[in-house]
């Protein structure tokens, strides 16, 4: 159990038969009344983030979950593979549950698997990862203003914005958390 006056983000809890990790939480000491603490929870199962007052002082139970690293083999359809590079155990999951991370999901990679209990809830990729670029446009001499960029596809299929000066082959660090082109690898 927690008292909600000491959530820290980052913290995960089990409140209303759901598990939610703490975004963000502020305390509120109103002129007239009790303090509250207004928080930002989002569902580890669904993905979806809520807003949730909470009475200061009263408890709520934490929910532990455990962090597993592991490398992404390989995926069939829907379902994406995992290994645990430590027992060679592995773990599938569906793409509803990574809809947004499949995207930057290539053979290799090594990402965080959140477990609780035996229930697996979804991953957590490295803040940046390095692609090949597979497709572009040649850049176009005298098509130079300033920031000018192009499509581009990297290996995993997924386009993003480039700037003129990259060609297919070469290598680009990407930003999991906008998909952006950040520098060359």
């Amino acid at each position: 159990m927690i008292n909600v006056n000491d959530f820290k983000t980052g913290v995960t809890i089990s409140y209303d038969g759901n598990l939610y990790q703490v975004l963000e939480f502020q305390h509120v000491k109103p002129g007239k009344g009790a303090a509250i603490v207004k928080t930002k929870l989002k569902n580890l199962r669904t993905g979806s983030i809520v807003e949730q007052t909470f009475n200061s002082g009263i408890k709520v139970e934490t929910a532990r979950v455990e962090k597993r690293k592991m490398q992404f083999l390989y995926s069939t359809g829907n379902t994406y593979s995992f290994m645990n590079m430590e027992t060679y155990e592995q773990v599938e999951l569906d793409k509803s549950q990574i809809e947004s991370e499949a995207k930057f999901l290539k053979e290799g990679l090594e990402v965080l698997i959140f477990f609780y209990e035996s229930e697996m809830l979804g991953i957590e990729l490295p803040e940046k990862i390095t692609y090949t670029i597979t497709k572009t446009e040649p850049a176009i001499k005298g098509n130079t203003a300033t920031n000018a960029t192009k499509d581009a596809e990297i290996e995993t299929g997924m386009n993003i914005r480039v700037p003129l000066f990259i060609d297919e082959g070469e290598e680009v660090i990407v930003s999991t958390k906008d998909g952006k082109y950040v520098s060359r690898a």
